[in-house]
């Protein structure tokens, strides 16, 4: 956890500075959203793997907590949201997707690590650039290039003299702003929500530890107290990204390689 910045005018809320970590085992680019990355990639190969690597008819815990991530993504995001004939192809990236993001945003409530990867804002780029790239990649292998964007642009049933209004719109709300939108929502929740509990509990420990005021230490521990419930909303918030964030990525690919718009 980042510590607070008292200084001899009180205390000085954290702002986005606190999101600047610095480098590990002497490297620059080898930040804490780095090294929790690197871990929940292998926290997911080796949860999966060993679920798997013993299936059996009746399951054991192990197996049977791996179906049921398993299932959790192919039935109620992938097969919903793209439709029964061509959702399991997709199922692998959008398994490794929600896991990736649910165990980096998770990371912020777990001790000491206590730090969601997506709220530097480049994670979330990264992610929504890759989903982007798969979902009009396989919108333009089905449709060839002009029959995609004729897809993506020109709704069926609309008269043809709107078209010249409907084509830009539909162009920058499907094709430009999507990108933005999945990265910019994932990456300010993460934010706002990490900078939120860093205020209610540096500014409980500066009451309280370092006030000398009793009164003050009163309110700051009522602060604590706020910030833990804080904290059980932001877990919720966490889970709640990394589903909603999937659920719009196969409703992306689901779009493009639909035959109607």
């Amino acid at each position: 956890m980042i510590t607070g910045v008292p200084t001899e005018g009180g205390f000085t809320p954290p702002g986005p500075e606190a999101f600047n970590l610095p480098g590990m085992f002497g490297l620059d680019w080898f930040t804490k959203p780095v090294l929790v990355a690197f871990v929940s990639v292998i926290v997911i190969v080796w949860f999966f793997w060993a679920a798997s690597r013993k299936a059996a008819v009746v399951p054991g815990r192990l197996q049977f907590a791996g179906e049921l991530g398993y299932n959790f993504v192919r039935n109620s995001i992938a097969r919903d949201a793209i439709g029964s004939h061509e959702y399991m192809r997709f199922v692998p990236y959008l398994m490794g997707l929600f896991y990736f993001i649910l165990l980096n945003n998770v990371a912020a409530t777990i001790p000491v690590i206590q730090f969601p990867t997506f709220s530097h804002v480049g994670w979330a780029y990264g992610a929504a650039l890759l989903s982007w790239i798969i979902y009009n990649f396989v919108g333009v292998r089905k449709h060839g290039v002009f029959g995609y964007l004729k897809h993506q642009t020109m709704p069926a049933g609309v008269p043809m003299w709107l078209m010249p209004l409907m084509i830009p719109i539909e162009f920058i709300s499907n094709i430009v702003v999507r990108p933005i939108s999945l990265s910019l929502r994932l990456f300010a929740n993460m934010f706002a929500g990490h900078i939120l509990l860093l205020v209610f509990v540096l500014g409980g420990e500066y009451m309280v530890l370092e006030s000398g005021n009793i009164a003050l230490g009163g309110v700051g521990i009522i602060t604590w107290l706020m910030g833990l419930a804080i904290a059980g909303l932001e877990l919720f918030v966490q889970v709640i990204q990394a589903y909603i964030f999937t659920v719009l990525t196969a409703q992306y690919i689901g779009s493009a390689i639909a035959e109607d718009h």
